[in-house]
């Protein structure tokens, strides 16, 4: 795992997001990485967690990229405003990748 300095870190973060942003696909080794780092971040969360209104409330994605997108457009990006997923965020679209990665 690559271990990097936390303003590099942010830096790649940031990058990744512009990629993902727009559709672009990050290496599997990037997408390895980013999913190791939510699963570090979510065990550390307790099971149940305040939401801070307002909150736009989301149904299922099912890893339609471009929807998702257009939610963003519409609703506001991140992290100007507060989103809650409801969860099925991959299986149907064609870049469901894509789509958890942003999520992420």
């Amino acid at each position: 795992r690559m271990s990097y300095p936390l303003d590099e870190e942010i830096e790649v973060l940031d990058k990744q997001i512009e990629l993902l942003s727009q559709c672009k696909p990050l290496s599997e080794a990037e997408v390895k990485e980013l999913c190791e780092k939510g699963k570090e971040i979510l065990q550390k969360e307790e099971n149940v967690q305040p939401v801070k209104a307002p909150v736009t409330i989301c149904g299922d994605v099912h890893g339609q990229f471009h929807d998702l997108a257009e939610l963003f457009k519409i609703g506001g990006s991140l992290p100007d405003t507060n989103y809650l997923f409801m969860g099925d965020y991959v299986d149907r679209g064609y870049y469901s990748v894509e789509t958890v990665s942003l999520l992420v």
